[in-house]
C-alpha cells in the first residue's frame, strides 16, 4: 500500500493528530566523566538524531549561548546540558566524527550555536531540510514533516522554556528526545521511500489538505 504524502501539511490539522512522544531511556548528562561514556556508547551506533535548545532571550538585541545538545539512538537519548558541562572533548570527539551519520534538521543554526562554545570540525552531518525535496515534499519544519509523513503530532508547548534551569522537567526532557528521535524516523522513512517508490505525492496548498486522509 502506498504512503500519501502531501507537498504541504497545514499546520492547522496538526492539533488534531495523535502525540508522536518517544517512548525509550532518557540519560541526562551533567559532568565530564557522563559525557565521555555517552559519547563512547554513541559512537557505536549506525545513526543517530541530533538537535539542540537554548534558553529564549525577550531582550532585544541579546541571545544565549546553546544550553543542551541532544543526541539519540533510535531508543535511547542523551541530554548533554552544555550550560553546566560546556563542550567537553568527547563531546567534540562525537560532532568530527566522520563514521556515524547525524541526522538534524537545520544544522546550520545548530552548528553555528555550539560553534559559539568551542571551535571543531563538523563531521557527519545530514540535514533533513536539504532531502525532503527529493520526495516533493516543501514544508521544512520537524512538526510539518513528521505530520506529513507519520499522521502524528510532535507537541512544542516547551519550545520556549527555560533550558538553562538548575533541573530539567520531566517535559522538557521528553520534549528533547521526541526531537532528535523523530530526525532518526523521518530520515529512514524517507530513504524507504526512495528506495520503494511506494507513495503517492499530492501537490496542494497548505490549507486545502484533509488531515484525515
Amino acid at each position: 500500500m502506498e504512503k500519501v504524502i502531501y507537498s504541504k501539511f497545514n499546520k492547522k490539522d496538526i492539533q488534531a493528530l495523535p502525540r508522536a512522544v518517544f517512548e525509550g531511556r532518557i540519560f541526562v548528562i551533567t559532568t565530564a566523566a557522563e559525557a565521555e561514556k555517552a559519547v563512547d556508547y554513541l559512537l557505536t551506533q549506525d545513526i543517530l538524531g541530533i538537535d539542540t535548545e537554548t534558553r529564549p532571550s525577550f531582550k532585544k538585541g541579546h541571545s544565549n549561548e546553546v544550553a543542551l545538545l541532544q543526541v539519540s539512538t533510535r531508543d535511547t537519548c542523551f541530554l548533554f546540558r552544555l550550560n553546566h558541562i560546556g563542550m567537553t572533548q568527547p563531546i567534540i570527539r562525537l560532532l568530527e566524527d566522520v563514521h556515524v551519520p547525524k541526522i538534524g534538521l537545520s544544522l546550520r543554526d545548530d552548528i553555528h550555536s555550539l560553534h559559539k562554545r568551542a571551535d571543531f570540525i563538523p563531521g557527519n552531518f545530514i540535514d533533513l531540510q536539504k532531502h525532503v525535496c527529493e520526495v516533493g515534499v516543501e514544508d521544512l519544519s520537524l512538526q510539518k514533516l513528521y505530520a506529513n509523513f507519520f499522521h502524528k503530532k510532535i507537541s512544542k508547548s516547551v519550545r520556549l522554556s527555560n533550558w538553562e534551569c538548575d533541573v530539567l522537567s520531566e517535559s522538557q526532557k521528553l520534549y528533547a528526545a521526541t526531537d532528535a528521535w523523530a530526525c532518526i524516523r523521518l530520515y529512514e522513512e524517507l530513504r524507504h521511500l526512495e528506495d520503494t517508490g511506494e507513495y503517492e505525492l499530492i501537490k496542494t496548498d497548505d490549507d486545502k489538505i484533509d488531515a484525515n486522509v
